[in-house]
């Protein structure tokens, strides 16, 4: 086979990639081996290697011990719907994350106090340090782990009140701007950024994901009268999800 400019490896993994794409390596496929690689397309055992490194990269085949690298089963991408900042009054949190009415996900919480980050105090407008409450979640659809959020609030607007914990006190589970308005803070705002990265170990072990997947991250903060009142990033598997927006023409 004669390559171009390309580097070589990325021709053999573009290759290799189309036939998985078309169904000739179906998924659950043994992958052929380095040796097999080498001698198909006239290259070395480097140029193999970094082949297939790049498809395992890419999440489309996976190592099994002992056993040699299959095509993995490629899943068809679920919608995670977003349309605004205002729930419907008491939703719960995975509503909060999913505005499609029919979500019936579960989750699992879990918050603490720490010092505010560089990261975070940026976010939040305030000194690094400074206390906020930080509540780790996980959705579930179907018992399958599907998106992980952590948010961050300022002890200076929520610490003595009965919303300090987002998931106790007479409005636990309810939105943010439910749960601020129960203290007389007016949410009036909202900004979302999304953005993708290589998952975190600890992200793809709790989302199922295997090292090297990217994951999609929506870097949400909720504003009254201009203040940060809420900082959250809402991690997907962007192997299995796409982010769906639904905004209202104003």
């Amino acid at each position: 086979m004669t390559f171009g400019e390309q580097p070589a490896y990325l021709r053999v993994a573009s290759d290799l990639r189309q036939k998985i794409v078309n169904g000739s390596l179906p998924p659950h496929t043994r992958l052929p081996s380095q040796a097999r690689i080498r001698e198909e397309y006239g290259v070395s055992d480097t140029v193999a290697l970094e082949a297939r490194k790049v498809l395992m990269a890419e999440g489309l085949v996976e190592g099994r011990s002992g056993s040699g690298t299959y095509v993995r089963e490629r899943p068809v991408p679920r919608r995670v719907s977003r349309s605004g900042y205002r729930p419907p009054s008491g939703a719960n949190p995975f509503r909060q994350e999913q505005a499609e009415e029919d979500t019936r996900g579960t989750w699992e919480s879990s918050s603490e106090q720490e010092g505010a980050s560089a990261e975070i105090a940026v976010r939040l407008g305030i000194q690094i340090g400074d206390r906020v409450m930080r509540t780790r979640y996980v959705f579930r659809d179907g018992g399958e782990a599907m998106m992980l959020s952590t948010s961050w609030e300022p002890l200076e607007v929520t610490g003595r009140t009965p919303v300090m914990l987002p998931e106790e006190g007479p409005l636990g589970g309810c939105g943010v701007v439910e749960r601020m308005a129960g203290i007389d803070v007016v949410v009036d705002n909202v900004a979302e950024e999304v953005g993708a990265r290589p998952g975190l170990a600890e992200e793809l072990l709790a989302l199922g994901g295997v090292p090297g997947h990217v994951v999609m991250v929506v870097e949400r903060t909720y504003y009254a009268s201009g203040r940060a009142v809420e900082t959250a990033d809402v991690v997907v598997p962007a192997d299995r999800y796409r982010i769906a927006y639904h905004l209202p023409v104003k």
